[in-house]
């Protein structure tokens, strides 16, 4: 079971959310969006999604640092103020994402509007995520300093798998909260190119560099009668 979970499993996330990815955005472009309900309430989604995002993005560079380079987070915490810091300043942010997305959730199940427009798809999502939250703030309180000796676990694993020869004992024996939240981010991977998550690949780069665009208002009758508003209007017609 363990190599089911933290070899097999693992593989076949990374080909599915890179293989339906790309044929989702070459075949259904329009489907990669968002989907955003801000027409539909847009006070709560400030406040949820503001905290929300910003929580989840920094703790995932947060991981993303502690994978790359793992020998500067262990001479940073070679300090007991450093490692009280990063430990603080990662669990801070974990409750800033928890309740914007406490936030969202509540927005979806009372808002009609919204609610009309929310698909199992998104409620998987949102479980997903809250599930990955729940379990990091659980490892982060329950088993401290994880960005100490996660250095020494998580790392070595995570790059056996992207060297493609795995070592799932560095997991085997870890509690059962800990691999539960190594496997969200494996299940967060299955999900992603099915859902609205793929969003996340849809970066605007083409607005830095596409001509501008010019937005004209036109209506039947001029506000302000102008002998150019004549020609205007006939063309119009």
């Amino acid at each position: 079971m363990n190599n089911l979970l933290f070899v097999v499993f693992p593989y076949i996330a990374a080909t599915l959310a890179i293989v339906v990815t790309i044929t989702r955005w070459r075949r259904h472009p329009f489907s990669v969006s968002a989907l955003s309900s801000q027409l539909l309430e847009k006070r709560k989604l400030y406040w949820g999604s503001v905290s929300f995002h910003w929580g989840i993005t920094v703790i995932l560079l947060m991981h993303l640092v502690v994978l790359i380079i793992p020998s500067g987070i262990r001479f940073w915490n070679g300090a007991p103020v450093r490692l009280y810091l990063l430990e603080g300043t990662g669990i801070a942010l974990a409750v800033s994402a928890g309740v914007g997305l406490g936030v969202l959730l509540y927005r979806r199940m009372t808002n009609l509007r919204v609610r009309a427009v929310t698909t199992r798809a998104d409620m998987v999502v949102l479980a997903i995520i809250a599930v990955a939250i729940i379990t990091g703030l659980w490892t982060a309180i329950g088993y401290r300093w994880g960005s100490f000796w996660g250095t020494a676990v998580f790392v070595p694993y995570v790059r056996s798998l992207l060297i493609f020869q795995p070592r799932p004992e560095l997991v085997e024996a870890l509690p059962w909260v800990i691999k539960t939240h190594v496997l969200t981010a494996f299940v967060f991977l299955v999900a992603f190119p099915f859902t609205r998550l793929v969003h996340i690949i849809t970066v605007p780069f083409g607005y830095l560099t596409r001509p501008w665009q010019k937005v004209i208002r036109l209506s039947r009758e001029p506000a302000v009668y102008h002998p150019s508003s004549k020609k205007l209007l006939d063309r119009i017609k």
